[in-house]
Order: structure tokens, then sequence, then C-alpha cells
């Protein structure tokens, strides 16, 4: 077994298969103890069962690791203090909390229904914080933690997830706020992004060039776990494949100033249409470029590739 994570106490959201499963494992294969938590669903959000989560326990004892299972609903305060409780009941600690839970409704934004958006921002966004919250209350105490929030390249807009896209956004909003607030305590917050092969990325409607393993990511996040990592904060981490990257914190790129006016207002519609267009201009939408490609391609019933777009 390795050493990363010798010795401490980490809680893995969604982990019963794909990334959250290779999370758990990575974990308990570099000396941690894990909290193994997953719901158990299918990918219609129906039929939950505990032995999703109770059979990755079964592979992190049979290599020789620990952890224990459990199987709530993180969209519930409950699940997610039940999680946390369960660290510190059995192993009496939480170094970590990873949270990687997550579903899809797709739909177009005129088509959404109600229970499409509440289901997705209720499991990725308030599953990320009834995690966070029960989390962030213990770290503060003990002086030290992590907490890993999981987001999406599609944070920056998508055209038929709407919902998970919002989610995502707000997740990472949700670790730099954590960043922020947790930062004097000694515990840190970080996003990962991540781009490999799962059952929910097989539905992704263009060819992916860059894309790795769920192992990829479980490394990246093993590291920002680890006491190597232990002044890294506020960062949104990609990792597809062989490539990592990071993302630019928001930051205003151009402005323009006006003297006030004969009422002491500044603007008007107009003088904003004299200026504005020119002074400041816009920051171009990467996504709108890519969407013509994209309808010739589902009109020839083909995947176009993200990286040729």
């Amino acid at each position: 077994m390795g050493e990363f994570l010798h010795g401490r106490v980490i809680a893995v959201t969604g982990a019963g298969r794909g990334i959250g499963r290779a999370v758990a494992l990575a974990c308990a294969a570099e000396g941690a103890k894990v909290v193994v938590n997953d719901y158990g669903v299918a990918m219609d959000g129906a039929d939950p069962t505990s032995e999703v989560a109770e059979a990755v326990v079964k592979e992190i004892q049979a290599a020789g690791g620990e952890g224990v299972a459990v199987a709530d609903d993180v969209s519930s305060m409950a699940g997610g203090e039940r999680i946390v409780r369960t660290a510190v009941d059995t192993y009496g600690r939480l170094d970590g909390a990873v949270c990687v839970a997550g579903i899809l409704r797709e739909r177009m934004l005129f088509n959404m229904s109600e229970e499409e958006w509440d289901a997705v921002i209720a499991t990725h966004l308030k599953g990320t914080f009834t995690v966070f919250r029960a989390a962030s209350a213990l770290m503060r105490r003990q002086g030290s933690g992590t907490l890993i929030g999981f987001t999406s390249g599609n944070h920056t807009g998508s055209v038929s997830q709407a919902n998970y896209s919002a989610a995502k956004g707000g997740i990472i909003s949700l670790v730099r706020s954590a960043a922020l607030g947790l930062n004097k305590y000694g515990v840190t917050a970080n996003c990962v992004a991540p781009v490999a092969r799962t059952r929910m990325s097989a539905n992704v409607p263009m060819e992916l060039k860059e894309i790795g393993e769920p192992e990829d990511v479980a490394a990246l996040v093993v590291y920002l776990l680890s006491e190597q990592a232990r002044e890294t904060t506020g960062q949104v981490y990609t990792v597809a494949g062989p490539k990592i990257a990071v993302w630019a914190q928001p930051r205003e790129i151009r402005a323009v100033h006006a003297e006030p006016g004969a009422e002491g207002v500044s603007w008007t519609p107009q003088r904003i249409a004299d200026v504005l267009p020119g002074a400041v201009g816009v920051d171009p939408m990467p996504m709108l470029a890519q969407l013509e490609a994209m309808a010739e391609a589902a009109a020839a019933k083909q995947r176009p590739n993200a990286q040729e777009i």
C-alpha cells in the first residue's frame, strides 16, 4: 500500500461506481480509512440499494484496507450528516470529504420539468452542501481537513443540460466560498472537473478526444487530499487522461467609467450604446462556436469531435 494518505479518514460520495469508486479505492490504497457512500440508484434514479456501496467496501477490505459503507441519499441534510458521523463514530475523525455523487436529467431548457431541475440540483449542489456543511463544522474544530467538490467543464454552459450546468457552476462557487471561509481554520477546499470514461460520459453527444480513465481522476484527488497539497485551496482542476489544467479565477477583463451627468446618473441607455460595444465589448463564448458543427453532425447522425469544433 502507498503512504500518501496514511492514517487519514476520507469520505467519498457516489463511491459505488465510476469515478467515485476509483477515488475510494485509490484513497484506501494510499493508506486511508474510507467511508464509502452511495445511494445505489440506477441512471434514472430508481431502485436504491445499499449493495453498491457495500461491494466497494469489500473490495477495499480484500486489498487489505479499511472501509465502511453508508447508503444514504446526500440530497438530505440527514444523509450528509450521517456520512460525517459514521466517519467519527467508526474512526474518530474525518480528514477529507470528496463529493462525487451526481445524476443527469438531460433536456432542453424550454422542455425541462421542475422535477428534472430539482433532482439534479438536489443531488449535485445540495448533495455537496450537505456533506460540506457537516464536514466543515468538524474540520473547524479539528483545525484541519480538505473538502473536494466535483464540477464539470459544462459549468461554462450547456445546450441541453441547464440543470447540470447550473449545479456544477454552483459547486465551484460553493468550493471557493469554503476556501475563503475556512482558510483561517486550516481547512482547504478545491474542485475537480473530470473527463473520464463512465456510464454518464457515455451519453455525451460528441467524441471527447481528451479523455482518460477514472483512475486518472483518482490520482489527482489523492494528491489534493494529501499533506503535499496543504497550501492548495480555492482551485478548479481539470484532469483528462494525460492532461491536468487549472481554471482561471473570475476577474474583470475590461471596464469603462463615465462621469455623472446633470442629474447625478452616470449612465443612460444611449450613453451605454455609444460606449459599451467599443470600450468594453464582449468576452467570446466558446460553446457558441461549437453549435453549428454540432448541428451538422447531428443532422448526419454523427458525434462531432469536441477538439475539432
